[in-house]
């Protein structure tokens, strides 16, 4: 039905494109019949204006298409996990954190998409220490995977009475949803699923049983936990999404380089292993370093308006591929 649905979609943009070029065509004779070229006749204003507002559709039409040929990974139209850990920074780091939970949380909801909480374990003070969300919704992962990397926070900490500023990092995983038998095969035998205490904020129990799960998988050594739901069956279904999402990420590293770890292309979360800085003093600038792609309105940045950076990304790795690509 997806397959059937993505064709129909390109059907219908090929007869809207069709529609255009034969509505421009008609306007261009009127407009000759007007006295274009001459100068003459305030019709032939007015069918210029109508022409151009055509152009401004088969180029809107056109750049859509266009970034939607972009998303060529097997998982590109999947949903997509989204896993928040502060670093460098202490309580600073936790509360960018959180900021950073929020804008893609706004992101989502400004763009039709829906958000589940995971797995959350908040800060004593402020903030969180992690944070574990999925993104449901078409091409979820393949608009959220570059967001993968260190961010860098600057600004006069709320937290300092004496108002200095301060540097803070915090990283963000992207894993694509998948699914069990379908995408990936996993044995009973493959894996060990234990259950503890739920704790919450400053380590109190918030529950009276042994509800939290996690799950060890045991030819990997990978370990996923939820202790979010009250629930143990919730919590467990919960961890198995994110060991499934981890799975086929290292089948991916695997694939494309090699590694015997999921994250060997993962660097440390401080100083110079920032993909994107978020400066609010002493000037105000969200500037991504793989890109280039800078943007003076932070506040915006902050209520999810992040689509100008997807959209580069998306472009900028198209052309890296393609790059290597040539030199092979």
């Amino acid at each position: 039905m997806r397959e059937l649905g993505k064709l129909k979609e390109q059907v219908a943009l090929a007869e809207k494109l069709k529609g255009l070029l034969e509505e421009w065509e008609v306007f261009l004779q009127l407009y000759k019949e007007a006295g274009g070229g001459s100068g003459k006749g305030e019709d032939a204003i007015g069918l210029i204006e109508e022409v151009e507002e055509i152009d401004i559709q088969v180029s809107t039409l056109l750049d859509n298409e266009e970034l939607r040929l972009l998303f060529k990974g097997c998982y590109d139209e999947n949903n997509a996990i989204l896993a928040l850990h502060p670093g460098t920074g202490g309580l600073e780091a936790q509360d960018w954190a959180g900021m950073l939970l929020r804008m893609y949380t706004r992101w989502a909801e400004k763009n039709g998409y829906g958000v589940e909480l995971l797995d959350l374990l908040p800060g004593e003070e402020a903030g969180i220490k992690s944070v574990t969300i999925q993104v449901q919704g078409e091409k979820a992962y393949g608009y959220l995977q570059a967001e993968r990397g260190v961010h860098r926070l600057v600004r006069i900490s709320p937290f300092d009475a004496g108002g200095r500023r301060h540097t803070s990092f915090a990283s963000v995983d992207v894993l694509p949803e998948v699914k069990e038998g379908v995408d990936i095969e996993l044995g009973s035998e493959e894996i060990r699923i234990d259950t503890f205490r739920s704790r919450g904020a400053g380590g109190q129990h918030v529950n009276t049983t042994d509800s939290a799960v996690r799950i060890t998988h045991l030819p990997t050594g990978i370990v996923v936990q939820c202790q979010n739901e009250r629930s143990q069956h919730s919590n467990r279904e919960k961890a198995m999404r994110i060991l499934l999402a981890r799975l086929a990420d290292l089948a991916q590293q695997q694939h494309q380089n090699e590694l015997s770890s999921i994250r060997g292309e993962q660097k440390e979360i401080t100083w110079g292993s920032q993909i994107r800085s978020y400066i609010f003093h002493p000037y105000t600038l969200v500037k991504d370093h793989r890109t280039g792609v800078g943007m003076g309105d932070i506040q915006a940045v902050m209520d999810g308006e992040i689509g100008v950076f997807l959209e580069a990304s998306l472009r900028y790795n198209a052309s890296q591929g393609e790059k290597a690509k040539t030199k092979n």
